[in-house]
């Protein structure tokens, strides 16, 4: 992806739990370098991701102890965070929509 929007939203997060840094910095770096055409590409890299509609895509992260959603235009290689969290915190979104 050539562009991330926004990676404040990931470091907020991990500032606030700490045992997810690694695991959201990892994730930042493999999709930053990714070249994703699509969500079957994604799910090369991530066989758990969770692919939903409208571009959107949900990661565990840390052995699913939080979750990550974001909403790919693969065409423009822009990726964007639409929700990171607890999973307690995920099962009180709607992950197509937000």
């Amino acid at each position: 992806m050539k562009r991330i929007i926004s990676k404040k939203s990931l470091r907020e997060f991990w500032q606030k739990n700490s045992d997810s840094e690694q695991y959201l910095k990892t994730w930042y770096e493999t999709a930053k370098n990714a070249n994703w055409k699509s969500p079957s590409d994604v799910k090369l890299t991530y066989a758990n991701a969770s692919i939903l509609k409208d571009g959107r895509v949900v990661f565990n992260i840390k052995g699913n102890s939080y979750r990550l959603v974001v909403k790919f235009n693969y065409t423009r290689q822009w990726a964007f965070i639409r929700f990171v969290g607890t999973h307690k915190d995920y099962d009180k979104i709607d992950a197509n929509t937000i």
